[in-house]
């Protein structure tokens, strides 16, 4: 059964469709890929799902309930949790601050007793950043402030992660790196969807793709019968292989 789901959603700015009638799962336990070139509605997909964007029409399920009129708040406080594809880090604090502070609105908003600097430091061993844990954010590597990202995400104790270009800025090292710490996240019970254009790290790690083009979903499927879908190779893969 599907954690998250999305059920005919439709966008528009203005006279244009940025997203028509798309219809999108994300399962328990399970890594979802969202894939499609540059354009092709991705963001305002995860914009949608959080809250930050209306839709002209379409609903939002979170475990069969129909979230699509909470506000983002309302929805984080659900399990509900993202990154972006640009980084929104505090700048001026250090790695283990940036992760704290997640916790410091937890626990005012949402009332959950927890020791903040034991959870604090459980997270930080569980991103694999222990060992930067004082450095000012300012100070790393742009590779390892998108795992700060994601560390902060996991401080609101979400049981769904949407990771948007988490990849962007690693090392080949550090995407291996990542790539095993997500599977274990999901190992562990989360529901994660990863909008990513390293398409190896894609299909090596989801056990299902749903690929936009323009707006609309154009396939969905394993990464096996994506990377053999006429569609997928025409409008994406193809294009990617070509430049």
């Amino acid at each position: 059964m599907s954690l998250l789901e999305t059920r005919g959603i439709t966008v528009r700015f203005g006279g244009n469709t940025a997203v028509d009638d798309v219809s999108l799962t994300m399962a328990e336990g399970e890594i979802t890929g969202l894939i499609g070139p540059n354009g092709a509605g991705k963001t305002t997909m995860f914009n949608t799902v959080t809250g930050l964007q209306r839709p002209a029409s379409g609903r939002v399920l979170l475990d069969g309930t129909d979230i699509t009129s909470l506000s983002p708040a309302k929805r984080a406080r659900r399990g509900m949790a993202r990154t972006f594809q640009r980084l929104e880090l505090f700048l001026s604090l250090s790695v283990r601050d940036n992760v704290r502070v997640a916790g410091d609105v937890l626990r005012a908003t949402a009332r959950k007793r927890f020791d903040l600097d034991e959870e604090t430091d459980r997270i930080l061993e569980r991103t694999g950043l222990t060992d930067i844990a004082g450095r000012d954010v300012s100070d790393v590597p742009i590779g390892r402030a998108r795992v700060v990202e994601v560390a902060r995400a996991l401080m609101t104790s979400p049981r769904v992660l949407l990771l948007d270009e988490p990849a962007s800025g690693q090392t080949e090292q550090e995407t291996e790196r990542f790539a095993e710490m997500l599977k274990g996240l999901a190992g562990d019970g989360l529901a994660i969807c990863l909008v990513e254009h390293d398409l190896p790290l894609v299909m090596g790690l989801c056990s299902r793709i749903h690929v936009l083009d323009y707006g609309s979903l154009i396939a969905s499927g394993t990464p096996q019968e994506i990377q053999e879908s006429p569609e997928v190779i025409a409008a994406y893969i193809g294009t990617e292989e070509a430049t």
